[in-house]
């Protein structure tokens, strides 16, 4: 079972909370966010992804970014001086997960806590935790065991033993879902059996896999928590932006967010040995005796909605929509921000998030203040871009 948490810690991380997790007595960090070693091929600009974690550095922290980025480096700090954003300053243009064992002193902080960084950094219950959790095959068994609400689902240690009679008796829509997958890689809807079993044949017969009912819904939440003094602490709750099953981006606040629905789980984990963010997908689906939720999967690390909550956080920021734009620009000094970036004494405005893939041409922003300037905002952005 879940270790014992008090009612009195179970609210979101306030802005206060967070200023003295930032102050002195913290140890510093070496921030390595490279997301190489978790992602999908073929995402356009992956490789650049290591400058988000910068707007959550904080002086003093070490953070390792990739050296197509360093071309950037002057504009992007003199964006984050002018909205008020305090970050690192001490850069490693150096992507290396070797790189982290060369600070023994410094906190690591890593995207996602896999076997490059078990092997430079040890650290065998995050690990565990991370590997097991990872699997939503074994999310599902979790859940199971703990009484977290999720979708029917059936699961099958290799996909090659999946029989006909599965197909039979399987729900239409359903979801195949590969149990490891990112970035919506490897997840097939099927409205019919020959559907299923051309999405079943895409796959290795030893991959686990598992069928799934379709949720009926189009809402989705994300529910951040943060492992801190051995405890699940909640940090956000966002509704996701989808395109289909790919991330688009998440929008703040969410009205009374189902947190009791995934602390079993988040308990259990911290407990297990979690380290750093990790958050839960959940479904939001409206039935005739009220809203059911439930859960969809576990992202144990940093995910898209980290990095614009963590920086809303920073800044006090408490309506914000986080978005991705497609840019025509491949520089970031070429991208004119003028009256529409963030002003601190408005608590309106774009803040540049992901600005690495600028490179490949695109962006994620952070929208400050309520949706009707969100909207204005996007608008006047997608004009400049």
């Amino acid at each position: 079972m879940g270790v014992s948490i008090n009612d009195s810690a179970r609210h979101p991380l306030s802005n206060a909370d967070l200023a003295g997790m930032i102050g002195p007595a913290r140890a510093p960090r070496i921030l390595n966010h490279d997301i190489m070693g978790c992602t999908a091929e073929g995402v356009l600009g992956n490789h650049l992804y290591s400058g988000r974690a910068l707007g959550v550095s904080d002086p003093g922290d070490l953070i390792q970014l990739h050296p197509d980025l360093k071309p950037h480096w002057p504009v992007i700090c003199d964006h984050y001086r002018r909205i008020g954003l305090s970050h690192s300053r001490e850069v490693i243009w150096n992507i290396d997960p070797g790189r982290l064992a060369d600070y023994p002193e410094h906190t690591p902080s890593v995207f996602y806590f896999g076997a490059a960084e078990q092997r430079k950094r040890p650290d065998e219950r995050w690990y565990r935790a991370v590997d097991y959790i990872n699997s939503k095959n074994q999310f599902m068994a979790l859940a199971e065991d703990l009484g977290v609400p999720v979708p029917r689902t059936r699961c099958f240690e290799a996909a090659g033993r999946i029989k006909d009679v599965d197909l039979h008796v399987a729900p239409y829509p359903c979801y195949l879902k590969a149990a490891v997958s990112v970035s919506g890689v490897g997840i097939y809807r099927c409205e019919h059996q020959e559907a299923l079993r051309a999405a079943i044949a895409t796959f290795a017969p030893d991959t686990p896999v598992q069928i799934q009912d379709e949720v009926p819904t189009d809402s989705f939440l994300n529910l951040q928590y943060e492992a801190l003094d051995g405890r699940a602490e909640r940090v956000a709750a966002t509704e996701q932006v989808l395109d289909g099953c790919v991330h688009q981006g998440n929008r703040h606040p969410v009205p009374a967010p189902p947190w009791p629905v995934v602390e079993p789980m988040a308990d259990w984990l911290v407990a297990q040995g979690m380290q750093g963010v990790f958050a839960f997908d959940v479904a939001v689906v409206h039935r005739d005796q009220g809203l059911e939720y439930l859960a969809i999967e576990c992202n144990p690390r940093w995910n898209g909605a980290s990095y614009p909550t963590k920086i809303a956080h920073k800044l006090a920021i408490e309506q914000w929509l986080a978005r991705a734009f497609p840019t025509q620009h491949r520089r970031l000094a070429e991208i004119d921000l003028t009256g529409i970036e963030y002003d601190p004494s408005t608590g309106e405005g774009v803040i540049l998030v992901n600005w690495g893939p600028v490179l490949v041409g695109k962006l994620l922003v952070l929208l400050a203040g309520p949706p009707e300037r969100q909207q204005a905002l996007a608008q006047a952005l997608s004009q400049r871009l």
